[in-house]
C-alpha cells in the first residue's frame, strides 16, 4: 500500500483509453456554504483531494504583492495537529503525493492518495482550513523560500520576464490588478507583519469561499460521510467575497516597450494582446489562433519563420485565459543578425493572412483533432479531473463545462478564425515589447 512504485503503477492505469467520455459528478453544498463536487471512478485504486480557495493575486492589497502565493507556501508550515514541516511526509507515507498552486485568480491544494488512504486526505486539507499555525517561524522560513524561488524563475532565469509575464501585464493592465506578478516584490513581503497574514487567513481561507472536490474510488454515500465530519462544523471568520469589476479601457494605440534581461545573450520581440475573459466564446477562439501559429513544426510561423527563412531560433504564441481578462502572446528570437523589426514585420505577415484569408478545410481539421486530443489528455487523470471541476465551478460557473467545453471548440468555425483574427490582433491594440540583453556597465 505505502509503495510509491505501486501508486505510480496505479496512476499509469487511471489514464484514459485516449476516447473522450462524460465525467459524471455529484455536487451540493454544506450548511457553511462550503461547495462539494464528487466525481466516482473506480478504475484504479487512487483518490484525489483538492480543495480551491477564490483568491489569487488580484485580491492583495496596495503595497502587498505575492501575499496569495506566499500565503500558499504559508498554510504547508503545519496545523495543531499536523507538526511543522511534516505535510509532505504524512502523504509520502501513504504513497502519495501533493501539490498547491496560485494564479490570479485562485489558489488550489491537492493531495493524491491510495484511495483508502482518503480519510488521510480529507483530514489534512479541513487542518488547513480549520486551524493552521501561522506564527513568525513559519513566515520567515517561507519568506526565504520563496526569494530563492523568485530568483530561480524570473530574477535569474533567461527570459523569466516572459515566462511569468512580469514584462508584459504591467503594460496591458492600468488599473486591473492583473499588471501584479503572482509572485510579488520581496520588499511588500518583507514589511508584511504577522497579524496581516492572520488577517489574510481569517478573510479568504473560508468555506463560502472554496471548493472541495474529490475524484477517485470513492463510494459517494460514505465520501459524504466523512465530509461532513471533517468539513462541517468548520465556521466561516468573514462573510462571503464580493467583488466590483475592474474595467479598463480598451487599448487604442500600440504600446512600446523595451525590457532589459541581464540572464540573455538573445534578444526577443514580443507582441502582446489584452483580450476577453476565459468564459466568453472568442477566447477559445484565440485558443485556435495560437495553435494555427505556433501548435508544433507544422505551424504558420515555426514553418515561415524557423524552417523556410530561417531567421528565428523559436518562435511562440498562446493564450492566458483568466477570470475577468485574457492576454494573447506572440514571441519570436532571431537568428543571427536578424532584426527584431524584421520578426515582427514576418509575424504580422502571419497574422494578415490570417485576417484576409479563411485557414483551409484541411488544416482545420487538424486544428480540431489536436484540440480534441487536448480535451482527452486534460482529464486523463483523477488530478486532471478534479482540477478542472473545482476550476470550471469556481472559475466558469458552471462545473458541467468539465463535459461541454470540447462542444464549444468543435462549434468554431473558419470564418470565427478569420474574424478575432481581425478583431484583437490590430497593432493599435497591443504592446510592442523589445527584449534586450542587459548592457554590461
Amino acid at each position: 500500500m505505502k509503495s510509491v512504485f505501486l501508486f505510480c503503477v496505479s496512476m499509469v492505469c487511471a489514464v484514459w483509453n485516449g476516447s473522450a467520455q462524460k465525467i459524471e459528478f455529484v455536487s451540493y453544498d454544506l450548511p457553511n456554504g462550503l461547495h462539494v463536487i464528487l466525481h466516482q471512478e473506480d478504475k484504479a485504486p487512487v483518490v484525489t483531494v483538492g480543495v480551491m480557495y477564490h483568491v489569487g493575486s488580484k485580491d492583495e492589497e496596495e503595497g502587498r504583492s505575492g501575499f496569495a502565493h506566499f500565503f500558499e507556501h504559508l498554510l504547508f508550515e503545519g496545523t495543531q495537529h499536523i507538526e511543522r514541516g511534516k505535510w509532505f511526509t504524512i502523504v509520502s507515507a501513504y504513497g502519495g503525493r501533493n501539490n498547491a498552486n496560485t494564479t490570479q485568480d485562485r489558489t488550489y491544494y491537492y493531495e493524491t492518495l491510495p484511495s483508502n488512504a482518503l480519510a488521510i486526505g480529507l483530514w489534512m486539507e479541513s487542518e488547513r482550513m480549520l486551524h493552521p499555525i501561522i506564527n513568525q517561524i513559519g513566515v520567515d522560513t517561507q519568506n526565504e523560500v520563496v526569494k530563492e524561488e523568485k530568483r530561480q524563475r524570473i530574477d535569474n532565469a533567461p527570459y523569466g520576464k516572459i515566462t511569468y509575464k512580469t514584462g508584459i501585464h504591467k503594460y496591458l493592465f492600468e488599473k486591473h490588478p492583473y499588471a501584479k506578478s503572482v509572485i510579488g516584490e520581496m520588499k511588500d513581503l518583507d514589511a508584511a507583519k504577522l497579524e496581516e497574514f492572520i488577517a489574510f487567513k481569517q478573510r479568504y481561507y473560508n468555506p463560502n469561499n472554496a471548493v472541495l472536490v474529490v475524484a477517485g474510488d470513492i463510494n459517494i454515500s460514505e465520501t459524504k460521510a466523512l465530509i461532513a465530519d471533517y468539513f462541517g462544523t468548520i465556521t466561516n471568520q468573514s462573510k462571503a467575497i464580493t467583488r466590483t469589476p475592474i474595467i479598463e479601457e480598451p487599448i487604442q494605440t500600440e504600446i512600446k516597450a523595451v525590457e532589459y534581461d541581464a540572464n540573455i545573450k538573445v534578444p526577443g520581440k514580443v507582441l502582446a494582446y489584452r483580450t476577453p475573459k476565459q468564459t466568453e466564446r472568442d477566447a477559445y477562439v484565440l485558443d485556435y489562433l495560437a495553435t494555427v501559429l505556433t501548435g508544433g513544426k507544422s505551424s504558420r510561423l515555426y514553418k515561415s519563420m524557423v524552417e523556410d527563412k530561417k531567421m528565428a531560433l523559436h518562435v511562440a504564441a498562446y493564450t492566458s485565459s483568466r477570470e475577468d481578462y485574457s492576454t494573447y502572446i506572440m514571441a519570436a528570437f532571431p537568428l543571427g543578425d536578424v532584426s527584431l523589426e524584421a520578426l515582427q514585420q514576418e509575424m504580422d505577415v502571419e497574422i494578415a493572412k490570417l485576417q484576409e484569408t479563411l485557414i483551409s478545410e484541411k488544416e482545420f481539421q487538424k486544428l480540431q483533432n489536436q484540440f480534441e486530443s487536448d480535451f482527452v489528455n486534460a482529464n486523463a487523470s483523477m488530478e486532471g479531473i478534479a482540477n478542472s471541476l473545482a476550476r470550471y465551478y469556481m472559475l466558469y460557473g458552471d462545473t458541467n463545462i468539465i463535459n461541454t467545453e470540447i462542444e464549444i471548440y468543435r462549434s468554431i468555425t473558419r470564418e470565427d478564425i478569420q474574424r478575432v483574427a481581425k478583431k484583437y490582433l490590430t497593432p493599435n491594440s497591443r504592446l510592442n515589447l523589445e527584449y534586450l540583453p542587459k548592457p554590461t556597465p
